[in-house]
């Protein structure tokens, strides 16, 4: 069987940071179907934080890649204790990208998000519109973003995500199959506008980014269209056989929460065409196939006692 290779003709050894994630599992499933070596280390094995731990797992793995998924997400505590978001989302970072400046060749994939943007936009965002945090969490992970652009100017890759959902961990996606199953109705925003992205599609788009030949800058890895979190809930329900008319929309002032939900947080994909990488799938195409996916996957296994 062919196996997937680098822009060189090369089969790759991809470091993935955080791969016990969402996103990281996902990763690792990815890489090693195209062929690839996946190497993956999460807390407490690295600690992205402490530069003796991320020289020794990169001087272990010796990796042609590295892909930083780790994180701090927890976006509302971030708000009572940026310090500890900073450290993770910030100074990690910047930790990893220095000792990566000193190894030959090494490239760098980080993951950061869309609330780096204000969130007031009327139109995507590109990758090289103006940032403007407007959030604890965001402005951590715009920190985390300036030091891998600033040490690796030529080999630190910085892919934003936003709206992520997938088999592993908690997501929005999980959250409304359970709540449609224990719920006659459920009142979701409406006002909130974004684009609902496949962890299952983003580890396949960034392996493409890391098999190309594609220069270093900042790429916008969403599934593509766009929709309000209300209009989204409808979709999951009727893919898990649901009425979408139990779906209530209401608005983002009824659920207070410590940081503020950008409004409108579309990301353009310019980056991927100019480079000749297609962007990713339509969220409608994505959620047809991961939303059944992921039901599957919270069905209680068999009891074989």
């Amino acid at each position: 069987m062919a196996a997937a290779e680098a822009g060189d003709g090369r089969l790759m050894r991809l470091l993935v940071l955080g791969c016990r994630g969402q996103l990281g599992s996902d990763l690792m499933a990815v890489i090693a179907a195209a062929g690839h070596t996946a190497d993956g280390l999460d807390y407490p094995q690295v600690d992205i934080t402490s530069p003796d731990s991320v020289a020794a797992a990169l001087d272990r793995s010796g990796p042609d890649v590295v892909v930083n998924a780790a994180a701090y997400t927890a976006v509302d505590a971030a708000e009572d204790d940026e310090e500890a978001a900073l450290a993770v989302n910030g100074h990690g970072p910047a930790v990893l990208a220095r000792h990566i400046a000193r190894l030959a060749g090494v490239r760098l994939i980080h993951i950061s998000t869309d609330y780096v943007f204000p969130g007031d936009a009327e139109e995507p965002y590109a990758e090289d519109d103006p940032t403007g945090p407007r959030s604890a969490y965001g402005r951590t992970k715009l920190a985390g973003e300036q030091a891998v652009l600033g040490e690796l100017p030529g080999r630190g890759y910085v892919v934003r995500t936003a709206w992520l959902y997938g088999e592993h961990g908690h997501n929005f996606v999980k959250t409304m199959l359970r709540l449609q199953a224990e719920r006659e109705s459920v009142a979701v925003v409406d006002d909130q506008i974004g684009q609902p992205t496949w962890s299952r599609d983003l580890a396949e788009q960034i392996v493409r980014l890391a098999s190309s030949e594609a220069p270093a800058g900042v790429y916008h890895g969403t599934n593509s269209g766009s929709c309000s979190w209300y209009e989204f809930t409808r979709e999951i329900f009727r893919l898990a056989g649901a009425d979408p008319e139990r779906v209530q929309p209401t608005t983002t002032d009824a659920f207070p929460r410590p940081a503020p939900r950008p409004a409108y947080s579309v990301l353009g994909h310019g980056a991927w065409s100019r480079v000749g990488i297609e962007p990713m799938r339509s969220w409608r195409e994505a959620a047809a196939e991961g939303v059944p996916r992921i039901e599957r996957a919270m069905q209680p296994s068999p009891d074989r006692s």
